[in-house]
């Protein structure tokens, strides 16, 4: 981080939102992804639709997109932007007991949809829990991480990551 500065903070340290008036418009996406670790038991109920609060992946997934939309009432400094699109693609693991949900946002704005994409993989795994708790309580959120993102000052891709 040689060189670089914290940009969310005014010169005398108090947090503050980056303007970024002056900046291009550009289209921008980020891709993030979360992972849900359960039983194969539980992981078997979701693929064969034995939940008893509905079907698990469909209502995450639509979780994930109605909440990348509110990113900016969640995170305080985030900018308040119009999104042109958000999906979230869920897929199950049963032997390894996964649920993996991977979002991508895209928008044509001045600041970038890293938060966006973050939070809807966030409100994914938050909702696949709520969902089956009653079968096992024992379910771990173990990674949200940004995955890549496009457009802005620079390009950026979690090494590694397909």
């Amino acid at each position: 981080m040689s060189g670089s500065r914290l940009t969310h903070l005014d010169s005398g340290g108090n947090a503050r939102m980056v303007d970024v008036g002056a900046k291009p418009i550009s289209e921008r996406r980020a891709r993030a992804r979360a992972r849900v670790r359960m039983s194969r038991q539980t992981a078997e109920a979701i693929v064969a639709g034995n939940v008893a609060k509905g079907e698990v992946l469909g209502t995450a997934r639509l979780a994930g997109i109605m909440a990348a939309k509110q990113t900016a009432a969640l995170i305080p400094l985030a900018h308040p932007i119009a999104l042109s699109f958000v999906d979230v693609q869920a897929s199950v693991d049963v032997e390894g007991g996964v649920v993996e949900l991977i979002s991508e946002v895209g928008v044509s704005a001045r600041t970038g949809v890293e938060m966006e994409a973050m939070i809807a993989c966030s409100v994914a795994a938050l909702t696949v829990y709520d969902m089956v708790k009653g079968l096992e309580r024992g379910i771990a959120i173990e990674q949200v991480v940004l995955l890549e993102k496009t457009g802005g000052r620079s390009d950026w891709r979690l090494e590694g990551a397909g």
